[in-house]
Parts: C-alpha cells; structure tokens; sequence
C-alpha cells in the first residue's frame, strides 16, 4: 500500500470502537475530506454530521452494548487512490465472528475518504 499507511487503516478500523464523542468526531473530520460520504446498502451519510451519527449509532448499537468490537480482518490493499478494508465484528469476550465486511475507500488529493462503500460479506 504505496499511497496510505496501515496508521491511516488502523485509525478508520479503531474509529467504529471508540466510546468518546469527541474522539470520534475528530478522527471523521481527520479521515473523512469536507462532503465525504459513507454508503452501505440501506443508509447514506454525507458530510460531517451525518457521518458523525452515523458512527456514533454503530458505536452505540454494537461496540456500546458490550457484546461487539471490530477489529481488521485481511490486510488492506490499495492503489490508484482507494483502499479496501476488510473488517471483522466479533462478539465480546469470545472473539467469535459475527460478521465480516469489506469497505473500498475512495481517497481524494490529501488522503481523505470521500466516498466509503460498505459491502457485507458475511
């Protein structure tokens, strides 16, 4: 991965754990360019804001109960400006595999995501 360092995949992995609001917001707008988006096949986020709910409901729906964490599950790859991500959701304390997604982060000039597609494989 020539154009991003695994510092860059670690932060946007550890982002979906982090239980301090204010943690997370600056890490989106760290990761994220003004106007970057997150799809998966039922929401959009685009923006900030919505970015930030949408963070914040997937912290508080999985990594909140304290029945899941996240954690990287294949090393990433990239080139020519995106990066897929393969990501793991296992429950807490068993570490067993709940489910297993892979996101292909579109990077602007800067090294920003301006466009995160989530595809769940599992």
């Amino acid at each position: 991965m020539s154009e991003i360092g695994l510092d860059f995949v670690e932060r946007y992995v550890a982002l979906w754990n982090e239980p301090d609001a204010e943690v997370r917001r600056r890490t989106i707008e760290d990761l994220w360019a003004p106007g970057g988006a997150n799809y998966t096949q039922a929401a959009q986020a685009v923006g900030y804001d919505a970015l930030d709910r949408r963070v914040t409901s997937a912290y508080e729906d999985y990594v909140g109960s304290g029945k899941y964490t996240f954690r990287s599950h294949l090393p990433p790859v990239g080139h020519h400006g995106v990066v897929k991500v393969t990501w793991e959701m296992v429950t807490v304390p068993e570490e067993k595999i709940a489910s297993i997604g892979i996101e292909f982060l579109v990077l602007d000039d800067q090294g920003r995501i301006t466009s995160d597609h989530q595809f769940i494989v599992e």
